[in-house]
């Protein structure tokens, strides 16, 4: 039996929520997540007054008018379910020292992430990313794992995905000229950076698919850690040739044992499949039974973690703004090789 921790302690004082945002990830995470932890949501904003209506008479919350009376709430943790663009707008009429939740990316590039966290730092803000994968049960457990020791010293990390994913989903991807890594695969960067610590540098190549709308769906990367450390990621949202051979997977092994997890929610999208994870301590296999998965359980314990921070019961920042600028300044390296032609091969001419 391998007993790990799989979920954030609750925070003895619970701060009321104000949410900007009122799209599909509020409706499918925020809202349930935060009911089922127990924190209560002070009310919605939203630009579309109608979609926040709506939504709040579901979850029976009230709504706001505008931004700047959401703004005016005291005593709140702000949750900014928002697009990129719209962060740092709203993070400057935010009150001083108040405690906020961004939704991720931090940013549409580095240089929108340099001026949120400029924002943050000139508010005095306690400011976190929604990096909610470092939440999931399956990976705090992983986490608990690899900080204890049990698999040794990492050595190897894979990320494998092959995914039918359904972009047309989501119409206002067609226009925007970074999509793959950096709505979708920040999240393994972000997991990887936080038990690998920051690479050296990376080499990546993101491209898109004939006949596709969306400007990228499939990324290959490596990140560089030196002379002991493997880590690469390949990325394939185009593998629609049925559920057989689709994947949604990371390989972790160490000197001493090895981590199996399959990321359940983007497999058979947006129904999903369960989480797993399964260590091998060298003999065989073991199945570490989850309780909860990353949607939507992760939604609540990074919350708690924000809340547990800001009432001084925890005295780091788990994603803060200062280190999520880390993660951006890794995607905009990452887009940066891939522009580039990777070394010319050398081609014999003959004498």
């Amino acid at each position: 039996m391998i007993n790990l921790n799989q979920e954030w302690r609750k925070p003895k004082k619970h701060s009321p929520i104000v949410i900007f945002g009122a799209g599909s990830i509020v409706n499918d995470a925020h809202l349930p997540a935060y009911k089922q932890a127990g924190f209560k949501v002070q009310g919605i904003y939203d630009p579309d007054i109608k979609k926040a209506k709506k939504l709040a008479s579901k979850y029976n919350v009230s709504v706001f008018n505008t931004a700047e009376e959401a703004s005016d709430q005291q005593n709140v943790i702000f949750d900014l379910a928002t697009p990129p663009k719209a962060h740092a707008s709203i993070l400057e009429i935010l009150p001083e020292n108040a405690g906020v939740l961004i939704q991720k990316p931090m940013g549409s590039n580095l240089d929108e992430a340099t001026k949120i966290l400029e924002i943050c730092n000139a508010r005095s803000l306690k400011a976190a990313l929604n990096f909610q994968l470092r939440f999931a049960p399956m990976m705090i457990a992983l986490k608990d794992a690899i900080n204890s020791g049990l698999l040794g010293k990492i050595v190897d990390f894979d990320a494998w995905l092959a995914l039918d994913t359904p972009w047309s989903l989501w119409k206002f991807l067609e226009n925007l000229p970074r999509v793959e890594i950096l709505l979708h695969s920040i999240h393994y960067f972000d997991f990887i950076r936080s038990i690998l610590g920051d690479p050296n540098g990376v080499k990546a190549k993101t491209l898109g698919f004939p006949g596709e709308k969306t400007s990228n769906t499939r990324t290959t990367a490596i990140l560089d850690y030196g002379s002991d450390i493997r880590c690469a990621l390949t990325i394939n949202h185009n593998h629609n040739f049925g559920r057989k051979y689709q994947a949604c997977e990371f390989r972790i092994c160490g000197t001493k044992g090895a981590a199996y997890v399959q990321l359940g929610v983007n497999l058979n999208y947006p129904k999903g499949e369960p989480d797993i994870l399964e260590i091998n301590l060298g003999k065989e296999w073991v199945n570490i039974p989850l309780r909860g998965s990353w949607f939507i359980e992760s939604f609540g314990n990074r919350m708690s973690q924000l809340q547990r921070y800001i009432n001084g019961e925890e005295s780091e920042l788990i994603a803060s703004v200062k280190d999520s600028w880390n993660t951006m300044a890794l995607v905009e390296a990452a887009y940066k090789n891939s522009e580039n032609p990777g070394t010319l091969v050398p081609k014999y001419i003959g004498r």
